[in-house]
């Protein structure tokens, strides 16, 4: 059954310790490491805060003693919100693309494949090129990663109503998916190059520099919506990496357990593309090196893919803005550390693919 597991998911059969890990002291020493890294970029950045300093605030926070001024300041308005948010953002990109490669039994799938990143991208354009305030364009960009997806899965349901549903649907999202990056370029042809053009691209780039305590919320709400469906359906994505025959055998009712699953990567992965921009590889990378350690069955990957997402992508933030005096966009960091170790997986896993 595990082998046959393993050969269903189209992920590579990693033999030896790994896979018999116990999955508590796995997840245990994720959570574990999440924290040390949380602890640590609390600590580094253009304004460094020792880490005594930081227990002295934390306690004078609690207790409700005069704090530090300007440490305290850059602490809890800066600091921690985007601490925050790029753990979230992590998370719930490793966590949709984990499932994405679950739904479609293909491990080179990651949450873009139906147009969310695309969509979000040209709703984000849209809004800059008609000078909406931050809010406006983060909303904007929500709404129509959502349309995209929501638009691909409509049009699959027409077009492969007596065919492959899961094949159709990703041929779609790829059509899709192509049409929102042409309005995208459009959006960037016409926009002024002096002033709009360059807001379009680095937005596109991505990046936490503008995150707030706002965005924190805005990205909380979807997030917890769309990790739950994730968390409670984990089992069933293990019974869909069989085929589709196999499940409707075993009683799951596939259209309405893939539609919940594809709303709630949905959510997830809109809700971080229009808080962060464009970070691509996460989704791809993190579930792979995630099956390393614990296995294919979801039951252990889906929280070890969301644990190591948000650990990945707040080092990756850490990098990006102590390396140089300029901030890094994360969308160029993630592909630079992504594109190789994605390589790296596999050839590791070449004899078995």
């Amino acid at each position: 059954m595990r082998d046959t597991l393993k050969s269903a998911a189209g992920t590579p059969s990693i033999t030896g310790w790994r896979n018999r890990l116990p999955g508590l002291p796995v997840m245990t020493a994720l959570i574990l490491i999440l924290v040390i890294v949380f602890l640590i970029s609390l600590t580094i950045g253009r304004y460094g805060i020792p880490f005594e300093q930081l227990m002295q605030i934390f306690f004078a926070k609690i207790f409700g003693m005069t704090g530090q001024g300007t440490v305290e300041t850059v602490l809890f308005n800066v600091r921690i919100p985007r601490i925050l948010c790029g753990v979230m953002i992590g998370a719930a990109l490793a966590g949709s693309g984990a499932a994405y490669q679950g739904i479609f039994k293909n491990p080179m799938v990651s949450p873009d494949i139906l147009g969310a990143s695309a969509g979000a991208g040209f709703g984000a354009a849209f809004a800059i090129l008609n000078s909406f305030n931050i809010i406006s364009i983060e909303i904007t960009a929500f709404i129509f990663g959502l349309a995209a997806v929501g638009l691909t899965y409509a049009l699959s349901s027409v077009i492969g109503r007596n065919s492959n549903a899961v094949l159709v649907l990703v041929l779609t999202g790829m059509v899709v998916q192509s049409l929102f990056s042409a309005f995208t370029s459009i959006t960037k042809f016409v926009a002024d190059p002096n002033n709009k053009l360059q807001e379009i691209t680095f937005w596109l780039m991505g990046g936490l520099n503008s995150i707030t305590s706002r965005e924190v919320l805005m990205m909380f709400i979807p997030f917890v919506i769309g990790l739950i469906p994730l968390f409670l359906f984990r089992w069933k994505i293990n019974v869909l990496s069989f085929g589709e025959e196999e499940a409707k055998a075993m009683g799951v009712d596939t259209g309405r357990v893939r539609l919940i699953l594809i709303l709630a990567s949905t959510l997830l992965t809109s809700s971080a593309i229009s808080v962060a921009g464009m970070v691509g590889w996460v989704g791809l990378i993190i579930p792979h090196f995630a099956r390393l350690i614990v296995g294919p069955d979801y039951k252990k990957l889906m929280p070890a893919s969301v644990l190591i997402g948000g650990t990945f992508l707040l080092i990756v933030d850490n990098v990006a803005r102590t390396v140089f005096a300029t901030e890094i966009p994360l969308g160029i960091l993630t592909a630079i550390i992504g594109a190789p170790f994605f390589l790296y997986l596999l050839l590791k896993g070449r004899s078995a693919w």
